[in-house]
C-alpha cells in the first residue's frame, strides 16, 4: 500500500527535489539525540500544507515530523532558495522533453487578501483592504515560466520588466538554452509605449491590448491560458489568502504551486 508521503511526493518528484536540496550532515560527538527528520517526510508535509491550506499547527501527525520541525525545514529551504531551484530544474526537464512552447507567452496577475507583512498594500479592487498580488508569465500551453509577488496596490505594468528578466535560461530539445518568448500577450493594464519599446529591444514582439482602441476579446484567445493557470494556482489553497508575514515564505508557496503544475505536465 502506498504511504501518504509517497502519494504527496511521488518518486519522480523526489528525485528532482534531491538534486536541489542542500545536504545536512549532523555530527554529535557526544552521541545520542533524536534522529533527524527525513527530507521526504518534511517535503510531503509542506506540500500538504500548501495544497490543503491548513495551518502549520493543524498538520496531521501522520507525516511523522512534528509541525515545528516541518516549519523550520520550510524556512531553511526558503532561505536557501530551494523552491526556486526546484522550479528551474522542472522547467529544464520540460524544455529537454520539448514540452515548452516559446512562440507565445502571456502575463497577468491576481490579487489575494493579506494580513500583515512586507509587500502588501491596499487593494483598489477590494475596497482598499490589505492584499498582495501574484504576477505570472506562462508559455503557450499555460505552463508557468516565472512568478513574483508585490503589494496589491502595485500597478501590473511595473511588474512586466522584472518578471521577464526573471525567466531562467531553460534547456531546449535542440540548441542553446532559451529565456525569451517570441511574443508576449498582455491586457490593457500593460498598455504603455515604453514597455513595448523595452520588449522589442530584447527581440520580443509585444501583443498588448490598447486602451480604447482594441476589443478586450481580440487578444483574449491567446491570453486565456494565463487565466486558466491562475485557476490552477487556486488548487494550492494556501494561496487563497496570504497568512505569511514574511514575503519570502509567501513567494515560496507560489513557487511550490508552479512547480506542482509543471511537474504534472512532466509526468503526463
Amino acid at each position: 500500500m502506498t504511504s501518504l508521503t509517497e502519494r504527496m511526493v511521488p518518486e519522480e518528484l523526489w528525485e528532482l527535489f534531491r538534486r536541489v536540496v542542500p545536504e545536512k550532515v549532523v555530527i554529535r560527538p557526544q552521541g545520542g539525540g533524536r534522529r533527524r527528520a527525513g527530507d521526504r517526510e518534511c517535503l510531503a508535509a509542506i506540500i500538504f500544507v500548501a495544497t490543503s491550506g491548513c495551518s502549520w499547527r493543524q498538520l496531521p501527525p501522520t507525516f511523522g515530523p512534528a509541525w515545528p520541525t516541518v516549519y523550520r525545514r520550510f524556512a531553511q529551504w526558503s532561505k536557501a532558495r530551494v523552491w526556486a531551484r526546484l522550479h528551474r530544474v522542472i522547467l529544464d526537464e520540460l524544455g529537454a522533453a520539448g514540452e515548452l512552447d516559446w512562440s507565445r507567452c502571456a502575463i497577468d496577475s491576481v490579487s489575494v487578501r493579506a494580513l500583515k507583512g512586507l509587500l502588501t498594500g491596499p487593494n483598489p479592487t477590494d475596497r482598499g483592504k490589505n492584499g498582495s498580488k501574484i504576477h505570472l508569465i506562462v508559455d503557450r500551453n499555460g505552463l508557468p515560466l516565472a512568478v513574483g509577488i508585490s503589494g496589491a496596490n502595485t500597478h501590473d505594468s511595473l511588474a512586466l520588466q522584472p518578471l521577464v528578466r526573471s525567466i531562467p535560461p531553460v534547456r531546449s530539445r535542440r540548441g542553446p538554452r532559451r529565456r525569451r518568448p517570441g511574443r508576449l500577450h498582455a491586457d490593457k493594464g500593460y498598455d504603455y509605449d515604453h514597455q513595448r519599446r523595452w520588449l522589442r529591444a530584447r527581440g520580443i514582439t509585444p501583443r498588448i491590448a490598447r486602451r480604447g482602441k482594441e476589443s478586450s476579446q481580440r487578444l483574449g484567445r491567446h491570453r486565456w491560458v494565463v487565466e486558466r493557470t491562475m485557476s490552477w494556482l487556486s488548487g494550492c489553497r494556501r494561496l487563497h489568502r496570504r497568512y505569511e508575514r514574511n514575503p519570502e515564505h509567501f513567494l515560496a508557496f507560489t513557487a511550490i504551486a508552479t512547480s506542482l503544475i509543471n511537474h504534472r505536465r512532466l509526468t503526463k
